[in-house]
């Protein structure tokens, strides 16, 4: 869920909640929450680009993912619990 509402910075509450149940990261579905907000949810749509799933993603790309985002703790996990970490960042 989201942020409490006083201090939220998430534009489009119900977009993001939408977003993170499909499975989407909490930073991803920030910034199309947000983006959403500002230009209109079809403004968004249209330049929304695609993006691969990280099942197909490598143990080593994902690690390399994890370190981008600031994950702590991910270097003896497997590619399911990766995958779960970053969706949950």
């Amino acid at each position: 869920m989201a942020e409490k509402k006083g201090s939220s910075r998430i534009k489009d509450e119900e977009l993001y909640d939408e977003l993170r149940e499909e499975g989407n990261s909490k930073q991803k579905s920030a910034r199309i929450a947000n983006a959403a907000a500002r230009d209109g949810r079809d403004k968004v749509g249209e330049r929304g680009g695609e993006s691969g799933s990280y099942e197909d993603w490598t143990v080593a790309e994902l690690k390399k993912r994890a370190k981008e985002f600031g994950v702590e703790n991910y270097s003896d996990k497997r590619k399911s619990a990766l995958i779960d970490m970053l969706r949950n960042s």
